[in-house]
């Protein structure tokens, strides 16, 4: 038989395989789901198989969507299935389905089905019912700029319409969340991970897929993390639990903001008559294989839509797809000719985060493109830099599963490469700003773009791209045109008209103005402050992240004694007096260790923890984002 891989696994398929184990068992499921790595075959059917030992077989029986939906469709044949560790190894060892592949639920379950709760929403009267304290110190103290507040009171949160079904979710997820995050990623193995998808599961039932998507983004971070697969940053987990303890509490504490609940699946909406206009490619390519073309579009009022093509194929189908025709209504173009065209859609479909859908009744007529020196995208690039990136920071927070930063429109003047990114300047008195690589594939053509233009010191040149929200002043390019009217800047070919996808298009030498006689091989240019970088929010920022890898135990240890002094003296002396009262409460909860009434210790509870973390974690992000947005003035 030839190999094959697993199938995915709905979360509660595989929660209710772990939750069958007996407690000796599940000691033993790691191993076995480490066992299972290249064992899978491909059986009769379409079929997938794992063997164990000469006499014991998993097979999964995936459904039409290609997903494991059902617990009838994963059967072992040893003697104890299927509450036996062969078929809960191979469940857990497939990777998570996405909610697209499931069936659809009602939004709302009924009462008698939400009465019976998963094993940690039975714990639900230890879930939180007050929000966390807002700090004591902020920002703005020490960066001389406004900046948001820690976190909302409960009086400034606008109640949404909670049913007691989602309120109960919401205090599992809770739970499970902070019974994870007191794990950490050394022991959040799979039966820690079960409990979370159990809860998202719970939430799914509820009508929250917000939450549950925040959850499933979780459990992936935790098994990419274990795994230590090079598509996991230690950050990315941090801001994904960061995102599911705060979207958990509010729920759990029945007061959510409008959009807490989120959209089942990708809701479109009609939209009319359309015309949008055609502003880049960008490549897409994903950690789970997934590949493809995102074409950026620009709308009436300056609103932006995207078509896509994003399916199984990794670096090839990225490569291949920016000319592969679009999908939409029967237009007759490729994404090549749609980035730097446009449609006009009768019909048109929108989701809420602006993508176009391609229904039967969608019509989809190409119509002539626009320079990006004429309206109304020439728009993009007139507005102030520092207003720009404040509204991009902001929609990209409110975007439901973290599609990242909107768009964003200067232009600059090259001083030169540093390091592994470029220093530019914002034309018209704009601040300094780093160039850093949207997509550093070797294969994609980003980094060969990009090192080619710092090698043209004063070159000007018109930039969209997304500004990055972690990084001080700067922006990751998705495509550059000409400065209109300037004498030193881009030369592309009339067939790219007027601009040039960094992921797609490769530049070459006679597209730059030719150098002077003589003239000598640039040299490094100095990298400028970075106030992020400078702060020592840093501290707090490792402390975090200590506890994401190795869970409470490692912040406590990473905060007695003089570290504790090391980590709060140089906040304070900064200014930032609330960050260093947060991460001392914080290290104090995790080292914290209460006795019970006949003096013997026990474990403390993980729902206080859990408030110390997030507290001083939203604190952390308001503080980097007020640092970030000062950076770009």
């Amino acid at each position: 038989m030839s190999t094959a891989s697993l199938p995915p696994v709905a979360p509660e398929v595989l929660a209710e395989a772990v939750e069958a184990l007996t407690a000796r068992l599940r000691k033993k499921l790691d191993a076995a789901v480490a066992e299972c790595a290249g064992k899978a075959t491909e059986g009769a059917g379409g079929t997938v198989q794992v063997r164990f030992g000469e006499d014991t077989l998993v097979t999964l029986a995936p459904g039409p969507s290609g997903a494991v939906t059902e617990s009838g469709q994963a059967v072992c044949s040893c003697l104890l299935a299927p509450r036996c560790l062969h078929r809960a190894a191979v469940l857990g060892a497939a990777p998570i389905a996405d909610a697209d592949a499931l069936p659809p639920v009602e939004a709302r379950v009924p009462e008698a089905a939400a009465e019976v709760p998963s094993p940690a929403a039975a714990r639900q009267e230890d879930a939180p019912r007050s929000a966390p304290a807002p700090s004591s110190g902020s920002a703005a103290s020490a960066s001389s700029s406004p900046s948001p507040s820690a976190s909302a009171s409960v009086e400034e949160v606008v109640p949404a319409s909670l049913t007691p079904a989602q309120t109960r979710a919401g205090a599992a997820l809770w739970q499970a969340a902070a019974e994870a995050l007191a794990a950490g990623v050394t022991a959040g193995g799979t039966v820690v991970q079960a409990e979370l998808l159990r809860a998202a599961h719970t939430a799914r039932l509820a009508g929250l897929p917000r939450a549950e998507g925040a959850a499933l983004r979780v459990v992936r971070g935790l098994r990419s993390a274990r795994e230590q697969g090079r598509g996991q940053r230690l950050s990315d987990l941090t801001a994904a639990f960061r995102e599911l303890l705060a979207g958990a509490f509010a729920l759990a504490s029945g007061v959510a903001e409008p959009g807490a609940v989120g959209g089942a699946r990708r809701a479109y909406e009609q939209g009319g008559s359309l015309r949008v206009l055609g502003l880049c490619r960008e490549p897409v390519l994903s950690a789970t294989g997934y590949g493809g073309v995102t074409t950026h579009l620009l709308g009436p009022e300056g609103a932006f839509h995207t078509v896509s093509d994003v399916r199984p194929g990794g670096i090839g189908r990225a490569k291949g797809a920016g000319t592969a025709s679009v999908a939409l209504g029967g237009a007759v173009l490729d994404h090549a000719g749609l980035a730097r065209g446009g449609l006009l859609v009768a019909g048109a479909t929108v989701s809420a985060d602006g993508r176009l859908g391609a229904g039967r009744g969608v019509r989809a007529t190409p119509v002539r493109g626009v320079d990006w020196s004429e309206e109304p995208v020439a728009a993009l690039f007139a507005r102030p830099v520092r207003e720009a990136v404040a509204a991009a920071l902001a929609a990209g927070a409110e975007a439901d599963g973290g599609t990242g930063p909107a768009l964003l429109g200067c232009d600059v003047e090259v001083l030169g490469a540093a390091e592994d990114h470029l220093v530019a300047r914002v034309l018209g008195g704009g601040p300094p700003v780093r160039l850093r690589v949207a997509h550093p594939h070797p294969e994609l053509a980003h980094t060969a773009n990009l090192r080619r233009i710092g090698g043209y010191p004063g070159l000007v040149l018109r930039v969209l791209g997304r500004p990055d929200p972690d990084r001080a002043a700067t922006l990751r390019p998705l495509a550059v045109a000409p400065v209109p009217g300037a004498s030193h800047t881009l030369r592309l070919p009339e067939e790219w008209l007027g601009r040039a996808d960094l992921g797609y298009d490769r530049l070459q030498g006679d597209h730059f103005p030719r150098p002077e006689a003589g003239a000598a091989a640039p040299a490094p240019v100095p990298d400028g402050p970075d106030p992020l970088a400078d702060a020592p929010l840093w501290r707090v920022r490792r402390l975090l992240e200590a506890g994401v890898a190795g869970g409470r135990r490692a912040v406590a240890e990473a905060a007695r004694g003089a570290d504790r002094a090391a980590l709060a003296v140089p906040l304070r002396r900064a200014g930032l007096t609330g960050a260093a009262e947060l991460a001392e409460g914080l290290a104090a909860e995790a080292d914290r260790r209460p006795r019970d009434s006949f003096g013997r210790l026990v474990d403390a509870s993980s729902d206080a923890y859990a408030r110390a973390w997030l507290t001083s974690a939203v604190h952390l992000e308001a503080a980097e984002r007020a640092l970030v947005l000062a950076s770009w003035s």
